[in-house]
């Protein structure tokens, strides 16, 4: 099968494409022929190794994806072959920059029907990420107040609608240049970053979804009220240090199941939550769709077209 993948770390010029060994499907796994795969920032730190060192060589990376199936392991029941599929790699595993991938069954759900495989790529990790953040960590509720850090990316564009959904008032920050867009989806207020201090401009925030990091992610606390708690999943696998000590700052676990890839489907279909700005490159510039990602200066998604 053709593939994007790397045969040692660096930057994402050391991506390349070309053949590469199919997948063998193992006891309840599900070989999937992969349409679309999405673009994630944890890929080109995949790539560079900041993860530390892949276990083999080469290796393609790639988290989510979505496609139909193509071949069933033993003790698989819940899917037949044809079926539509979406799903995110089990953790530590990477390998939808490719034509076709094996993967756990659990870690799979139908595709929602109005979407396309493009579309579907697009939201299974963001959703999954935006999900435990929102829903699970932060347990927001209707009524209350959250500020989502950076509401232009994919992450923090599921995590708007979800929040709006629930009945909170909203707010944001971005650049000047994606304000309409990140009020579409659902904010009441949407702070221009480089105009205007947020931490001037919001007080008394029941909860704060931090997708930034850095010097972003410490001032996050400083707008909570008394008692709010802030989540965080660009400062590393624990929340940044408090300069409060009325206030939590957590870091949620994204899982990687069924039960996530159903609710996202449901909120899709129930028209609560639309796709972001998508991107699309072919795989065969995967390359060239991680520099973008790691600038890190673009709307909504980056995904690779592979059939």
């Amino acid at each position: 099968m053709k593939a994007a993948f790397f045969r040692q770390h660096g930057g994402p010029e050391v991506l390349e494409f070309g053949d590469y060994p199919d997948p063998v499907v193992k006891p309840g796994e599900v070989l999937v022929d992969v349409h679309a795969a999405s673009v994630n920032g944890a890929d080109w730190r995949v790539v560079a190794g900041s993860y530390g060192p892949v276990s083999f060589f080469p290796y393609a990376p790639g988290r989510d994806f979505s496609g139909v199936v193509s071949a069933l392991g033993d003790g698989v029941t819940d899917f037949q072959v044809g079926d539509e599929v979406f799903g995110v790699c089990d953790v530590g595993i990477e390998a939808a920059y490719a034509e076709k991938v094996a993967i756990r069954a659990p870690l799979l759900a139908r595709k929602p029907s109005g979407l396309s495989h493009v579309e579907a790529a697009s939201v299974a990790l963001i959703g999954l990420t935006a999900l435990c953040a929102v829903e699970d960590t932060l347990q927001v509720r209707a009524g209350e107040t959250v500020l989502v850090q950076g509401g232009a990316g994919g992450v923090a564009s599921f995590a708007i609608q979800v929040a709006r959904h629930t009945g909170c008032r909203v707010i944001s920050t971005t650049s000047a240049a994606n304000i309409d867009y990140v009020h579409s989806l659902g904010a009441d207020l949407v702070i221009d970053y480089n105009k205007d201090d947020f931490t001037q401009m919001v007080s008394g925030a029941d909860a704060v979804f931090d997708t930034v990091g850095g010097d972003v992610a410490i001032r996050s606390y400083l707008v909570l009220r008394p008692g709010g708690r802030a989540a965080f999943i660009a400062s590393g696998p624990k929340p940044p240090p408090t300069p409060r000590t009325d206030v939590i700052g957590l870091r949620p676990a994204v899982g990687r199941d069924r039960a996530h890839l159903d609710r996202i489907r449901t909120l899709v279909s129930e028209g609560a939550v639309r796709v972001p700005e998508i991107t699309v490159f072919p795989l065969a510039e995967a390359a060239r769709a991680n520099t973008l990602s790691r600038g890190r200066h673009f709307r909504g998604k980056l995904v690779l077209q592979v059939r």
